[in-house]
C-alpha cells in the first residue's frame, strides 16, 4: 500500500514537472491594443479605392479610365464631407440611372446619329459637368456648418436636375413622338439640341422625384423638400433646353451647359427651401 502511494506521488510529480513553465522562461503577457479609427477622409480614400479597383477588375462600362479616376476624386470629396454615405449613395444612384437611360434604344439612337459618344461612357468632363455643383455644396458645408441644411437641399436638387435633364433628353430621343424647339416651339426631329417632348419631360419629372424621394428616405433632407427639389429641377431643365438651343457651341460646351443647369437647380431649390428651414 505504501509502495503504491509512493508510485502515485512520483507520477504526479513527473506530470507537474512536464506542464509547469521552466523557471527561466517568462510567461507571455497578452496586452490589449487599441485600434486607431480612420478619419472621414481616410475612410473615403479607402472605400473609393476599393470600389475603383472593383470597377477595374470587373471592366465596368459606365466610365472611361480617366472618368473613373475623376469619379474617385469626386467620391472622396462627397464621402468625407457632411453629406456622407447618404449623399454619396445618392450620386451613385444618379450615375446608375443616368447610364441606364443612355442605353435605352442605344442602337437606334446611334444609327440616327443622336446617341451619346463612347457608348454612353462618362469621361472627366461628364463627371464634373454633372456633379461639380454637388461637390461645391459638399465642400461649402464643411466650411459653413450652420448652412448645411440649406446646402443639403441644394445638393439634392443639383443631382435631381441632372437626372431630370438626362432622362428628358435620352427618353425624348428614344420615345419622343413630337419634339419642339424650346426657343421657337417649332417641330424638330428627336435629338435636336434644345428640343423638348412630352415623353421626355414626364420622364425627367419622374427622375427628379426618384432622386428627391431617395434623399428623403435616407434622411439627407426632410420630406417637405421633395417638391422643392422637383420644382427646381423642372425650372432648371427648362432653362437648360433654352441655353442648349441658343448658347451651346464654342466655350459653352455641353458640359458647361450641364454645370450651369445644375447650378440653376441648386440655387432655385435653396431659394425655395430657405423659408421652410
Amino acid at each position: 500500500m505504501a509502495r503504491r502511494a509512493l508510485q502515485l506521488l512520483s507520477l504526479c510529480a513527473a506530470t507537474t514537472a512536464l506542464i509547469a513553465p521552466h523557471p527561466r522562461i517568462k510567461p507571455l503577457k497578452i496586452t490589449k491594443t487599441t485600434t486607431q479609427q480612420l478619419t472621414p477622409f481616410e475612410n473615403a480614400i479607402t472605400v473609393n479605392t476599393a470600389l475603383a479597383a472593383f470597377g477595374i477588375g470587373t471592366r465596368q462600362k459606365s466610365l472611361t479610365p480617366s472618368g473613373l479616376a475623376h469619379a474617385w476624386a469626386l467620391g472622396v470629396i462627397l464621402l468625407s464631407s457632411f453629406v456622407g454615405w447618404r449623399g454619396y449613395s445618392l450620386c451613385v444612384l444618379y450615375l446608375v440611372a443616368g447610364s441606364a437611360a443612355t442605353k435605352v434604344k442605344q442602337a437606334e439612337k446611334d444609327a440616327a446619329g443622336i446617341g451619346e459618344g463612347r457608348g454612353g461612357r462618362r469621361g472627366p468632363e461628364n463627371v464634373w459637368g454633372s456633379a461639380a455643383t454637388g461637390a461645391a455644396c459638399a465642400l461649402l458645408g464643411q466650411a459653413y456648418p450652420a448652412q448645411r441644411p440649406l446646402l443639403a437641399v441644394a445638393y439634392v436638387a443639383s443631382l435631381a436636375t441632372k437626372l431630370s435633364d438626362t432622362l428628358a433628353s435620352e427618353i425624348g430621343k428614344a420615345y419622343g413622338k413630337t419634339c419642339y424647339l424650346s426657343t421657337t416651339l417649332k417641330r424638330v426631329p428627336p435629338g435636336t439640341e434644345g428640343a423638348v417632348s412630352l415623353e421626355g419631360t414626364l420622364a425627367g419629372v419622374a427622375g427628379s422625384l426618384v432622386i428627391a424621394g431617395y434623399a428623403t428616405a435616407v434622411g439627407l433632407v426632410a420630406p417637405a423638400m421633395v417638391p422643392v427639389a422637383a420644382v427646381a429641377a423642372f425650372v432648371a431643365t427648362t432653362c437648360e433646353s433654352w441655353l442648349g438651343a441658343t448658347l451651346q457651341g464654342g466655350i459653352f460646351t455641353n458640359e458647361v451647359i450641364n454645370f450651369i443647369n445644375t447650378l440653376i437647380g441648386a440655387v432655385v431649390a435653396a431659394a425655395l427651401a430657405r423659408p421652410l428651414l
